[in-house]
């Protein structure tokens, strides 16, 4: 009867293993904007897409290679590329550019 109760070491870890395997994992993205998007065009599309905005730092190649802080929308990968859609429709509108 005492080896029928025995608990071994690894036995919660197993437990915890299992329920967080069987959790849905959620990859999330950035997307980069590149400077001079504007911020009433970013904060549309945060609202209607439910991002987050957040800084990264990206080495630019100006004169010389210096990293810089740039703005990022973070989201998982159907709200990103729906963002990156709308942005460029919005800016494709604002300045008359086409495909």
């Amino acid at each position: 009867m005492a080896e029928e109760n025995k608990k071994y070491i690894g036995d919660d870890f197993i437990e915890e293993e299992l329920e967080v395997s069987n959790e849905k994992k959620v990859e999330i993205y950035d997307l980069v904007l590149p400077p001079g998007v504007p911020y009433k065009v970013i904060y549309e599309t945060v609202e209607k897409f439910g991002l987050e905005i957040t800084t990264r730092k990206c080495d630019l190649k100006t004169i010389d290679i210096e990293p810089e802080n740039l703005l990022v929308l973070r989201g998982e990968l159907d709200a990103v590329n729906s963002a990156h859609d709308y942005i460029y429709q919005k800016m494709s509108e604002r300045y008359n550019c086409k495909r």
